[in-house]
């Protein structure tokens, strides 16, 4: 049975914000920046362009599983009571995905080889015509490996016009800026030197990303989102990065609060 995306209201972002501070905080730290960056990314993969039983999603970076999570919990894929289990042994929902994680078609654990994958997943649409579309989520700290650019000539060369990759661009990665370690810039002038058709947008504007996914082009697409792993959030003043922070009580009602006024 296949279903069509809808168009789920413009507070599941903030709502799978809210679901991520009780996550991660229930375990004292972990990837909240990822959540706070993705949130409007995932809600429009999932929830205004995917179609349920039909299309494919790659979540290349597995430490995005926690963002993923939240958002599918807002939009009915995940029982919330779920969610109380996060990181326990035996839990569905693992702090980094694996092949047991739920939702997604595929995960990965070395980062950078999603769009491999994605790439599969759209040959093999191909060759059954199926009509299916395959999405894969990259991180633009992905961008400092050389599989993704293989991927990327092989993906143009085969026309693959069934597939997006959307890139969350939040200058964040485990050694520190994404800017400061590895320059990647210009991307879009780089995906389109590989025969992408590439597009930048506001990561954190629903409008802009679920129009930007709906582009019909006769090649591969990417989409880089520029987003931020602290959302504006005042609590997080002052941190340059939420890649992977602690949180303890004070700060998880302070972000929780904060978040709540936005609805």
């Amino acid at each position: 049975m296949s279903s069509s995306p809808s168009a789920y209201p413009s507070d599941v972002p903030t709502r799978a914000r809210l679901n991520g501070v009780q996550m991660v905080g229930s375990v004292g730290l972990g990837y909240l920046g990822q959540v706070f960056s993705a949130a409007e990314i995932l809600t429009a993969i999932m929830g205004r362009y995917l179609r349920t039983g039909v299309d494919r999603f790659v979540l290349s970076p597995s430490h995005y599983v926690t963002a993923m999570y939240a958002v599918a919990v807002e939009l009915g894929q995940l029982d919330r009571q779920t969610l109380d289990s996060y990181g326990e042994d035996g839990s569905p929902l693992e702090t980094i995905g694996s092949e047991r994680t739920p939702v997604v078609d595929f995960t990965c654990g070395s980062l950078a080889q999603g769009l491999s994958v994605g790439i599969g997943y759209a040959l093999a649409n191909r060759l059954a015509a199926e009509g299916a579309r395959t999405v894969v989520f990259g991180s633009d700290g992905e961008m400092e490996e050389g599989q993704t650019w293989e991927a990327a000539m092989f993906a143009a060369h085969h026309a693959l016009r069934d597939l997006t990759l959307v890139l969350d661009c939040n200058d964040s990665q485990v050694d520190g800026p994404v800017s400061f370690v590895t320059t990647i810039e210009p991307l879009v002038d780089k995906w389109q030197a590989f025969g992408w058709d590439a597009v930048e947008v506001d990561g954190h504007d629903l409008g802009e990303l679920t129009d930007a996914l709906n582009r019909e082009v006769d090649k591969p697409k990417v989409i880089v989102a520029r987003t931020s792993a602290t959302a504006g959030l005042d609590a997080l003043e002052g941190l340059d990065d939420a890649h992977f922070i602690k949180i303890d009580g004070a700060l998880r009602d302070s972000l929780s609060d904060e978040l709540a006024g936005r609805l």
